[in-house]
């Protein structure tokens, strides 16, 4: 597919672009080249292609959930700048 220079141009305006001459006739010759390409993709056989494997298809192994940590809030509360009633207080950051 070819793209045509007034096109470029109209793009150009609608995008509020200044484009200069040069960079107009590069801009047609790289997406002309993009289109071709994506053409070439679009004529190619997939029918006889096969699927891709999923492993969400496959039934997944979990494991047992358990605690392996214990709580420690409290230590980390006792060398924190602020906390009131087991929160940690924090400067504000948004007005």
């Amino acid at each position: 597919m070819i793209i045509e220079r007034h096109e470029i141009e109209k793009l150009a305006t609608l995008s509020r672009l200044s484009i200069d001459e040069k960079t107009i006739t590069d801009v047609t010759e790289r997406l002309s080249s993009v289109l071709d390409l994506v053409a070439q993709l679009q004529s190619a056989d997939t029918v006889s292609a096969q699927g891709i494997f999923r492993p969400f298809q496959v039934a997944q192994r979990l494991r047992a959930d358990e605690v392996t940590e214990g709580n420690h809030r409290d230590e980390f509360q006792a060398i924190a700048p602020a906390t009131d009633n087991g929160l940690f207080i924090v400067p504000k950051m948004i007005d």
